[in-house]
């Protein structure tokens, strides 16, 4: 039954991700993948959430493996943000490389803590 769950998430998450990136970037004139950037930190906002809802019980690990595993691991993409990257320094565009490199760290990292935060806001 757990992999159904991570099925049900992932299969939502997917389509969601590109649906995302498409509509974030349709509105940006730049190189800098703010679609991919976007849906990364998004995924790690809800999977702070989910995992501090988890935490404090107010969830249960299915909801984690739904939501965490599936939803977010569909949603979010390291191979995506590695070959936009790679993309920006082939382009020389080597400051928005390092800029997404940086930025994706420290806001994913922000999102996952503020995710967390606003879980135990609501259930810690």
């Amino acid at each position: 039954m757990n992999w159904l769950l991570v099925v049900v998430g992932g299969a939502v998450g997917a389509p969601l991700r590109y649906l995302t990136d498409r509509a974030v970037q349709a509105r940006h004139g730049t190189v800098f993948p703010w679609g991919t950037f976007t849906v990364n930190v998004v995924g790690c906002l809800v999977l702070g959430v989910v995992t501090g809802a988890v935490a404090a019980g107010a969830a249960s690990s299915a909801w984690r493996l739904l939501l965490g595993t599936g939803l977010c691991g569909a949603l979010t993409t390291y191979s995506t943000f590695s070959y936009e990257t790679l993309r920006l320094v082939e382009g020389r565009a080597r400051l928005f490389a390092v800029v997404n490199v940086v930025g994706s760290v420290v806001a994913g990292l922000g999102a996952l803590l503020a995710g967390l935060w606003m879980a135990d806001a609501l259930w810690g």
